[in-house]
């Protein structure tokens, strides 16, 4: 092909269209060139933990919001690619909720072995990308963080697979400019441990509220308050654990929230969200959404309907995540490679708002799952990615979410059967509240019995 693309990310999902791509050559198809850009100095996106905040060593935004001690909060079985499994990687079971180092080796895993590596530019961060009508091309400009070159180059496709995990979406509070303790959003939590002995304050009620605030709890924090906006999780939270109203204002440690309850904190963490946010496009060609599970101007959930060569990955709400990334770069390689013809613009327009309007109406959380499998089983029926069996995997997820509630510290030690291979998951060595070590190394050990 004479082809050339941007793949702007080298995260889970740019990795899965590298992926997509030696696949198709490694079955005797031409490929275009590549370039993949990314600004880390390794692949795994999120996935690539980093001590850092704010700014990184190159003075650019930390794009990971990975934590010390951070383990699976959903299972592995939901997640497992179709095409390499976790028997194949680890050569043995393990347990369903494995920690961040064990995912990350599992990711990495599947293209360390390949040549894929060759077409990522690390250190190198992408800062504008335009279009021009005329010749149908993008110009994109890029830096190379480490020899601080800066190219132009034109490319026929983009695509974009930043994720959107990575701007923090920062509410304003009266009077939060008065707390005088620990300050911070999610984005830039790197581990609980500073949170013994503190009371704790985490505004927002979602994955990140209750992960963060079950890690406090497990770190010895003296106390954890989850305040809500909408609606409470209604997890059945242990001693210590208590859900609040939303916080109507601040006056020094003092919080006082909507209910008229009073409380003094010594640590607030901001759990509300991120922003959708591509600074290196310009408005025509950015994605604008709240977040959730079918963002507009997407035709099948990744190619931009105002302009079909420019792709997005992994722009979704997520209940699914490593698999539905690969669904879509496989889609998005075989329209690049046109083997999927792409319909008319009012075709496609029709389609998104088909979608739209089904997902408008979904009623519950569960009808949102089958809603994304759904989805994904349109993306995959189309192209030569391994059908797996979806429907199991929204059993998986909707057991996941009754075991939360029963248990939300003792959810993780539950163990799934693969969809993939049948294989059950073994139960971790040590119970999770009681891990304290997320090392790849002490996950696979098997720890000497306790002496009695």
């Amino acid at each position: 092909m004479n082809k050339k693309i941007a793949i702007i990310g080298a995260g889970p999902s740019g990795m899965a269209q590298l992926r997509a791509f030696e696949s198709a050559e490694r079955n005797g198809h031409d490929i275009p060139e590549i370039v993949c850009f990314e600004k880390q100095d390794d692949w795994g996106g999120q996935w690539n933990y980093t001590w850092m905040t704010g700014l990184d060593s190159n003075g650019e935004p930390v794009h990971s919001s990975m934590y010390r001690n951070l383990w699976s909060n959903g299972p592995k079985e939901a997640l497992e690619f179709a095409d390499y499994t976790f028997d194949e990687h680890f050569g043995q079971p393990i347990s369903s909720y494995p920690p961040r180092e064990v995912l990350w080796d599992y990711i990495n895993g599947r293209v360390r072995n390949s040549n894929v590596r060759k077409y990522v530019r690390f250190n190198t961060v992408v800062r504008w990308v335009e279009f021009d009508e005329n010749t149908k091309l993008f110009t994109v400009t890029s830096n190379d963080l480490a020899g601080g070159e800066t190219v132009v180059e034109q490319f026929d496709d983009v695509i974009v697979s930043t994720g959107h995990f990575s701007f923090p979406q920062l509410p304003s509070f009266e009077g939060l400019e008065t707390f005088p303790g620990l300050l911070s959003h999610a984005h830039d939590f790197r581990g609980a441990e500073g949170l013994r002995d503190q009371n704790v304050l985490l505004i927002g009620s979602s994955y990140s509220a209750e992960d963060i605030g079950i890690q406090a709890h497990k770190m010895g924090a003296r106390s954890v308050t989850l305040s809500y906006r909408t609606a409470p999780m209604g997890l059945d939270w242990p001693d210590g654990m208590e859900e609040l109203p939303i916080v109507e204002r601040f006056e020094g440690s003092t919080a006082y929230f909507s209910d008229g309850s009073v409380r003094e904190f010594d640590a607030v963490i901001l759990c509300t969200g991120y922003l959708h946010k591509y600074p290196f496009l310009p408005a025509e060609l950015s994605l604008d959404s709240p977040n959730s599970v079918y963002p507009d101007g997407l035709y099948k959930g990744v190619v931009w309907q105002q302009n079909p060569h420019l792709f997005y990955l992994g722009a979704q709400d997520q209940w699914f995540t490593f698999n539905m990334f690969d669904a879509q770069a496989w889609f998005v390689r075989d329209v690049i490679m046109g083997k999927v013809a792409l319909p008319s613009v009012d075709v496609r327009q029709a389609d998104i708002d088909a979608w739209r309007e089904r997902y408008n109406g979904i009623p519950t959380a569960a009808d949102e799952v089958r809603f994304q499998a759904d989805y994904i089983r349109d993306l995959i029926v189309a192209t030569d990615y391994p059908m797996f069996d979806l429907d199991r995997v929204v059993d998986i997820f909707l057991a996941w979410k009754k075991d939360k509630v029963s248990n939300i510290l003792g959810y993780r030690d539950g163990s799934y059967q693969s969809v993939m291979t049948g294989t059950i998951a073994v139960q971790h060595h040590t119970p999770w509240i009681e891990e304290f070590d997320d090392s790849l190394e002490r996950y696979l050990s098997e720890p000497a019995a306790t002496p009695s």
